[in-house]
């Protein structure tokens, strides 16, 4: 079964809408699911707001960069990378709404998330014939896009959790399992040749937990496993990271699409 979408981009009249694949892509990915991790907390802690004017919030700003992510015709760095980041802290949030809003277990959290996910892909595949994200060229498969990418990081979030907390197996060590699993995705892809589309999405659903281990592994006590930098000083580390590379990748336009500028126009 093929995944990729042959059709020429020309037909929708836009560029693609999400960066190319480089090693660029996965260091600020991983970033921003770090970000999610603890920027949720700071700022539901920390500023004293709670969870539910935290998700308030929090969705409010998501909803204002779609709309923006949408409205653009090609793929524009800042624009891209700040929902990405705001949505990993919905996703956060989502999944800390109904663990310790509503006392569902990360179990049942994991589960959830996992199906919806899966039946997002399945309508996903059905409605476009496609899971490829070098064929995000219409609005809605940029919301098929922007919905799997909020199940993922309520999906990465809750399995992390229950795997890091309550099967104790520790943040940093979960860090290197979740490290391994991905190294194990990217050898199938490049050593065993299984489908580039589908370890995509396993990787990118791996790094959500990895870059949840790695967050509270920095920023939780001491007492509790961690490194005891707390929720502020983690966010700002990797908020400045993420602004360095973004930055970066504006100026230097090493993850945009090739396809002629004249696109564009049609």
């Amino acid at each position: 079964m093929t995944i990729d979408d042959a059709r020429p981009r020309e037909a929708f009249g836009l560029l693609n809408k999400v960066p190319e694949i480089t090693i660029w892509f996965w260091v600020i990915k991983i970033l921003c699911t770090t970000v999610g991790e603890t920027f949720a907390d700071w700022i539901n802690e920390k500023l004293g707001l709670g969870l539910t004017n935290t998700t308030i919030l929090m969705t409010v700003l998501l909803v204002a960069a779609l709309v923006a992510q949408f409205r653009s015709r090609r793929y524009v760095p800042g624009v891209y990378w700040l929902t990405v980041v705001l949505i990993s802290v919905v996703g956060t949030l989502v999944t800390d709404n109904l663990t310790d809003g509503l006392g569902v277990s990360l179990v049942v959290s994991t589960v959830v998330f996992g199906v919806a996910l899966t039946l997002t892909f399945l309508a996903w595949y059905k409605s476009e014939g496609t899971l490829s994200i070098h064929s995000i060229t219409t609005p809605r498969r940029e919301a098929f896009y922007w919905l799997t990418i909020l199940f993922t990081f309520a999906l990465g979030t809750a399995v992390g959790d229950l795997v890091a907390e309550k099967l104790s197996v520790g943040y940093w060590q979960s860090a290197l399992l979740w490290g391994g699993l991905i190294a194990l995705v990217a050898a199938l892809h490049y050593v065993a040749h299984v489908n580039a589309v589908l370890t995509f999405w396993a990787a990118y659903i791996l790094t959500r937990p990895l870059g949840a281990s790695i967050g509270d592994f920095l920023s939780q006590p001491r007492h509790d496993g961690g490194l005891g930098l707390g929720p502020t000083v983690t966010s700002i580390i990797f908020l400045g990271a993420i602004l360095g590379v973004v930055v970066y990748l504006t100026v230097s336009g090493i993850d945009r699409d090739p396809a002629p500028a004249e696109q564009l126009h049609a």
